[in-house]
């Protein structure tokens, strides 16, 4: 069941997409392939995306709110948990989108990785044909070199900087403005974590996306890379049309 699920969900869209590209691409560019790659899943992803997007704008706005719940019922957990939920339905929002949206991008990576690296057998530049859709022509020659510079199935530091950084920006356009803890305040432990888990989003994440793109290869870095761009892009449109 599992390896019906990988295969006709995750590895075998990403393998024959890959394929396709590396076909049609003038150059039969490996690294290009991957971006037009990461372009088609994040449209086939676009109404995830922006339905995520959007949750973490009203969240945002509903921070104000939230915190009105909290204080108000702040020695009944049951209480308080029931008034967000219905905060949340009211405002039409599914505070798990975000998640989810992470949660399935995860195989997808592993898929590409193990597309260009392993191909089901046959790494590339070979091709598996065995695996290849009906509609999908094996390219006659495979380009492993991006641009004709980086090796894509080497480390590549440009690449992984670029997928940090882009990272970086992603999450300072996701996450709200740090409020200063004020001073003689008593220590408030849930403003604290709050505090701490924007910093580690801000900060921390792009340093794990940085390390994970360079340990990996430079295929992963292309991904994160443009998926970061594509999030920002989806980000600066969800806050022009709300």
């Amino acid at each position: 069941m599992f390896n019906y699920i990988w295969h006709t969900f995750f590895f075998d869209p990403v393998y024959n997409s890959l394929v396709f590209f590396i076909d049609v691409i003038p150059g039969a560019d490996v690294g290009l392939a991957i971006i037009a790659t990461t372009i088609l899943v994040k449209t086939i992803l676009l109404p995830i995306s922006i339905k995520a997007a959007k949750t973490q704008v009203v969240m945002r706005e509903l921070d104000p709110k939230l915190k009105e719940i909290k204080e108000k019922f702040k020695d009944s957990k049951e209480e308080q948990a029931k008034e967000m939920m219905a905060l949340y339905k009211d405002s039409g929002l599914n505070p798990f989108a975000s998640v989810f949206l992470v949660l399935l991008q995860i195989p997808i990576i592993i898929a590409l990785y193990l597309a260009v690296m392993r191909g089901g057998g046959v790494p590339l530049p070979d091709i598996n044909i065995d695996i290849l859709y009906s509609f999908v022509a094996s390219p006659e020659s495979v380009n492993m070199i991006f641009l004709g510079m980086i090796d894509i199935t080497t480390k590549s530091l440009p690449l992984a900087l670029m997928a940090g950084i882009a990272q970086f920006y992603q999450a300072k356009l996701i996450t709200p403005k740090m409020e200063p803890r004020e001073k003689g305040a008593a220590p408030d432990f849930k403003a604290d974590f709050q505090r701490s888990m924007q910093i580690q989003m801000r900060f921390v994440l792009p340093v794990i996306i940085f390390v994970v793109a360079y340990t990996i290869s430079a295929a992963i870095a292309i991904y994160f890379t443009i998926g970061a761009l594509t999030s920002i892009a989806q980000e600066l449109y969800v806050k022009k049309h709300r």
